[in-house]
């Protein structure tokens, strides 16, 4: 379920946080690594248990509006097709899911008030009036307005992003991430789907350690970007024989030496394709220029590697950047 450019991040953030701590135990920045992947995992079904906690929110309005001293017509004939989405019902009967809930142990008990600003601020939403006054519905409109509603009010709600930013750390950086995660979800679900199905795993084949590439992958260049690191270094010192290395961004750096990983420990990833991918992580997590430097750099350094016949891509035309 996580692209490779999640997966660099990851890869990236470990990174970074294994060179500030001076920490020199590889096994140590590995498992940190695999952690921050299990705490995305589990705020992202923190964030689909959120959808439930919102319909289950608007069935008690509904409920005690009936209570109402004088109740209005709208409160005894309610209109109940958001407490009744299709989705949220599959969702909420979903094995794998609810195994989840209780792995992660997550409750919304003690946050009514959170549950209560986000339904209000759905309710007033057009997309929400426009569902439910909707004359025809079905299926594939169940499932629109909640990802309308995590684009418009969950991912947009800085009080759910404080929430999360104080149960973990990990979850500043990872709070868009589990939307999108979510998102991807709520597309792929189908209809017919009973509650046996289970929720697509965060890393393609499944979560084992066996065959498992996108693990693989993430901890080998995690691995490889450490135990070459100084050789790295002076790849890195020969391009930039003006600069003094300790006054090049450390972020720069990192992701240098991790498109050197990719170039001459991977195989199978095409040179273009590493190449704007770190053009890319430069552009979103480094200095405004990064992208201009990163970029140099990594040009001077492929035509050389390429030159020494050091790049050895499988497969037609890998070589190409």
């Amino acid at each position: 379920m996580l692209s490779r450019r999640h997966l660099r991040i990851k890869a990236l953030q470990a990174l970074y946080a294994f060179v500030q701590s001076s920490n020199d135990r590889l096994d140590t920045g590995e498992k940190e690594l695999l952690k921050s992947l299990d705490k995305l995992y589990e705020i992202y079904i923190y964030q689909l248990s959120l959808l439930i906690e919102i319909v289950e929110f608007a069935q008690k309005r509904i409920e005690e509006n009936k209570q109402k001293y004088i109740p209005a017509e709208e409160d005894l004939n309610p209109n109940t097709r958001f407490i009744n989405n299709q989705f949220i019902r599959q969702l909420s009967d979903n094995k794998n899911f609810l195994k989840n809930i209780e792995k992660y142990k997550i409750s919304w008990v003690n946050s009514e008030e959170i549950i209560r600003k986000i339904y209000k601020s759905i309710r007033e939403s057009y997309d929400y009036k426009d569902y439910m006054n909707a004359k025809i519905i079905n299926y594939e409109s169940d499932k629109e307005i909640f990802i309308k509603i995590i684009k418009k009010q969950i991912s947009r709600s800085e009080i759910l992003q404080f929430f999360y930013e104080e149960k973990n750390i990990y979850w500043s950086d990872d709070f868009y991430t589990a939307n999108l995660l979510a998102i991807k979800t709520i597309k792929s679900y189908r209809e017919s789907w009973d509650e046996y199905k289970k929720l697509p795993a965060l890393l393609k084949n499944g979560e084992s350690d066996k065959n498992n590439e996108d693990k693989e992958f993430v901890k080998n260049l995690f691995r490889k970007t450490i135990l070459k690191s100084d050789e790295y270094d002076k790849l890195i010192e020969d391009k930039v024989r003006n600069w003094e290395m300790d006054r090049i961004a450390v972020m720069d750096i990192l992701l240098i030496k991790m498109a050197l990983a990719e170039l001459l420990e991977f195989p199978s990833i095409p040179v273009k394709v590493t190449l704007n991918e770190y053009i890319e992580l430069a552009k979103m997590y480094s200095t405004p220029k990064s992208r201009i430097f990163v970029n140099g750099i990594l040009d001077k350094l492929i035509l050389d590697l390429k030159s020494q016949k050091k790049i050895k891509k499988t497969g037609r035309g890998l070589l190409e950047s």
